[in-house]
This record gives C-alpha cells, sequence and structure tokens, in this order.
C-alpha cells in the first residue's frame, strides 16, 4: 500500500519522481482503511477446479499484507458438473445475481480447459461468460482475466478472436516488460518467467489492432500482459501467474496418462524451459517404457518434483500486489460505485 505524503518533505516528492506510489493528504483522507471484495469466476472443469481455488488465492493473499481481501467465487451455468463439483458449487460458490447487487471492487476471471472441453472455444459457451464482462464493463473498476477469459474479452469487446495453434504452446518462458511505466510492472524485474499452457492464442499484430497496451511479452511465447487502452478496466494474462511448482507437472502427467491408455494417439512433449536435465531423463525413460509397450508403467511424479525449480513466483506476486494496489486506491468506499470520487473512468491511473 502506498505512502501518505502528510508532509512538505522533500523526500516525498524525489520518491514520486521515481515513480514510487505517494497519496497526497487530500486523496487520503477520501480513503478508509477497508476491505476489498474481489469476484472469482472460476470456469475451470472439475478436476481443477478447487486447485485453481487455491492458485489464486494464494497468489492474491501472499501478494498483499495490509488490505483485508474478501473473495467471492462464482460460477458459469452452462458448465456441466460432477455431483462432487456442483456440491462444492452450491455448497460454497455465490450467484452473479447476487454480487451484481452487492457490487464488486474488482472481478478475476480465470482460464478454462480446451483440451478436456472442446467447447469452451464456441461462442455458445462463452455467452454467459460475455454477460459477465458485459456487465464488469460498467460497474467493476478492474477485471483480470487469465489465459481463454482474455481471448473471449478480446474477441467480444475488440473483436480479435483466437487463432488456433496446430501445437500446444506450454512450459516456462522467458518474457520482457515492454511498458516499464505501467504501474502494475513498478520495481518488477524488467525480465522474467512465466508458465504458459493453450492451443490458441491472441497474436501480438491482434493485441495492438486492438488498441491494447502491450505490458510483458516473450519472443518465443509471445503476449503475456496486456492491458485496456485506458490501462486499467482490463487487464489481460496469456500465460498462467497463478500456476504453482507442479502445475505443468501436474498436466504432463495427465497427457502422459492420456497417451499411455490410448486417450490421445500423439507422444506428448515436454513442457519447454520446466524440467530440468535430470527430470527430463527421468519423463524420458518413463515414456520409453510406454513406447515399449508396458502399460504398468508409474509416473515417477514425486522424484521429478524434487528436481522442479519455481522461478515465475516473485514476479507473479508482484504484478498481482501492484494491481491489489491501484483497484485498492481508486475504489469507492461503497462497493456498488465504480471509483472514488475524482477518478476519471476513461483514465484512472491519472495521478497515479
Amino acid at each position: 500500500m502506498p505512502l501518505v505524503q502528510n508532509s512538505n518533505l522533500p523526500s516525498y516528492q524525489r520518491l514520486r519522481d521515481e515513480g514510487r506510489q505517494i497519496l497526497t493528504s487530500n486523496r487520503a483522507v477520501h480513503q478508509d482503511i477497508r476491505e476489498m471484495h474481489i469476484g472469482f469466476l472460476n470456469i475451470m472443469p472439475d478436476a481443477a477446479l478447487e486447485a485453481t481455488e487455491r492458485q489464486f488465492f494464494r497468489l492474491i493473499g501472499e501478494s498483499n499484507r495490509v488490505a483485508q481481501i474478501h473473495i467471492h467465487p462464482f460460477t458459469l451455468p452452462n458448465i456441466e458438473r460432477g455431483p462432487e463439483a456442483q456440491n462444492h458449487i452450491e455448497k460454497y460458490y455465490e450467484s452473479f445475481e447476487q454480487l451484481k447487487q452487492d457490487g464488486l471492487d474488482a472481478l478475476i476471471i480465470t482460464g478454462a480447459n480446451e483440451e478436456t472441453n472442446p467447447h469452451v472455444s464456441e461462442e455458445s459457451f462463452w455467452a454467459p461468460l460475455l454477460d459477465v464482462l458485459n456487465w464488469a464493463q460498467d460497474h467493476v473498476p478492474s477485471t483480470l482475466c487469465s489465459c481463454l477469459a482474455s481471448h473471449a474479452a478480446l474477441t467480444h469487446l475488440y473483436g480479435q478472436p483466437p487463432v488456433w495453434r496446430d501445437d500446444k504452446r506450454w512450459g516456462v518462458f522467458s518474457h520482457k516488460v515492454t511498458d516499464r511505466g505501467h504501474p502494475i510492472l513498478r520495481w518488477m524485474n524488467t525480465r522474467f518467467d512465466a508458465p504458459h499452457s493453450r492451443f490458441s492464442e491472441i497474436t501480438q499484430d491482434q493485441f495492438e489492432r486492438a488498441g491494447m497496451r502491450i505490458l510483458a511479452q516473450s519472443e518465443e511465447a509471445g503476449v503475456h500482459m496486456a492491458a485496456s487502452p485506458d490501462g486499467f478496466r482490463l487487464i489481460c494474462f496469456q500465460g498462467h501467474p497463478e500456476y504453482d511448482l507442479f502445475s505443468l507437472l501436474k498436466e504432463y502427467r495427465r497427457d502422459i496418462g492420456w497417451y499411455q491408455d490410448g486417450t490421445i494417439d500423439y507422444e506428448p512433449p515436454f513442457p519447454r524451459g520446466y524440467f530440468t536435465a535430470e527430470a527430463e531423463a527421468l519423463a524420458k525413460n518413463h515414456k520409453d517404457k510406454i513406447l515399449a509397450g508396458d502399460k504398468d508403467a508409474i509416473f515417477p511424479e514425486d522424484e521429478i518434483a524434487a528436481l522442479l525449480d519455481n522461478t515465475w513466483a516473485d514476479s507473479a506476486r508482484a504484478a498481482i500486489g501492484n494491481w491489489i494496489g491501484l483497484v485498492y486506491q481508486t475504489t469507492h468506499f461503497d462497493r456498488r460505485k465504480l471509483f472514488m470520487d475524482g477518478i476519471d473512468p476513461n483514465d484512472p491511473l491519472k495521478g497515479l
């Protein structure tokens, strides 16, 4: 959270000149130390429903040490659920209708799995999601979209549908900050890693045609972070900053299991930049057993997990922490109102 300039001490101006977040006394008196309410639209399939909750909740909690954040999970009615997942949703999730009445300070929309649900790329699947995006445009100060949710937003709001790749873009890739002046990227490393996992993508050219501000991108994996032209109302991630150390490993294990039982007929590639040499050797040995016809080969998950490194968590926490700080500084005490008095909805980051 930012410092408050409560005197004319020159150091405050020096810090502001450096790009530090310093609140004027006038703005500070209009802010109450208060709780924040963030909507969490979880559109992941049953198998990943609770894991995705934990990943995002952990990332949000570790990114902030001051504000009291209330997270309100909800999902879409058109997603088919099994009994266990449906029970979880009915017991713990809220309704979109109730959230619209109560209001939100911010909104996070997860990605969805293109492999287990091929219909997620169809317009009929997106229809309820578009209802949420439309409402958020008028009522939520900032919406953060992950992966496929970003694709839905770019398609619906900017007429830029994703292109389908011939192969899966997945692994951990190096990225470069391309908009160092954006406050979400303040004091982050100018190069950082981030995981990706997708078959579809929005290209750099498409982001630029939409007028989006590209914040960080990879020469190999493409655009990772982008913001709407105003810099704040819509934040898009094509990668997965929420992934924990084992997310890609479990995805690879799932894919190799599908290959082992014949669900898929192609040999799953190793995730790029993720396995160490020793981990890749273990995975290759397991794959060789499968190719040799060993249907009972057991995937060495624990052995591989012990060899993995997380090279993206710090940058993910920094970006999300900066985003939460900006939400805190701009939203109204009454979460049913869009911004605090004096904030221009068309330029909400002015002066920050």
